[in-house]
């Protein structure tokens, strides 16, 4: 959904669109990442100095609820983060790289036919679908590939944590990229 049918959304509610509330929407719609409340607030203070907290989580509350922005814990990669975006047209799995934290985005008809497939068999109607899949990006496979070679030529073994990441790696960034099937 862009945001100008959000804001369209919120007007046809009696929602008064404030500056700040602009500022946020924009922010998520537009800057390309997954952000979290607080980096949403970071943003938004470098725009609007006088932002504060209390108007970013009101705002978030208020969207989420009116169903404009979903709410991500994209398999709590930094802990019980939630991420924020717009609400799209069109579904999409998000592909999350466990130790670096890029987050792709795929779209495409492979989806669509699992949507169907899950309907059929189940007799389901789905109203909402929301996939994340978790593994390592290319670039990561490489750099874990040479851990673990350096920990066997040392006789070290390579711990992992639970999630499959290795111990103490965060997320460095994340990314939107769009692909499509």
């Amino acid at each position: 959904m862009a945001v100008d049918s959000i804001k369209g959304s919120l007007r046809e509610k009696g929602v008064r669109l404030t500056r700040q509330r602009q500022i946020l929407l924009e922010l998520i719609d537009q800057t390309g990442q997954h952000l979290d409340a607080e980096r949403l607030f970071q943003l938004a203070k470098e725009k609007d100095p006088k932002l504060n907290r209390v108007t970013v989580y009101r705002t978030l509350k208020m969207l989420k609820n009116g169903g404009l922005v979903d709410e991500l814990d994209l398999m709590h990669h930094d802990g019980d983060q939630h991420y924020y975006e717009t609400r799209l047209k069109q579904e999409h799995a998000h592909v999350i790289c466990l130790r670096c934290g890029k987050v792709e985005e795929f779209f495409g008809e492979p989806l669509q036919r699992l949507r169907k497939q899950i309907e059929s068999h189940f007799g389901f109607q789905i109203l909402l679908a929301r996939t994340e899949v978790g593994g390592y990006c290319a670039h990561c496979q490489s750099l874990r590939a040479l851990e673990f070679e350096q920990a066997r030529q040392h006789g070290r073994p390579l711990e992992e944590t639970p999630a499959g990441a290795p111990a103490g790696t965060g997320a460095a960034h994340r990314t939107r990229v769009k692909r499509t099937a």
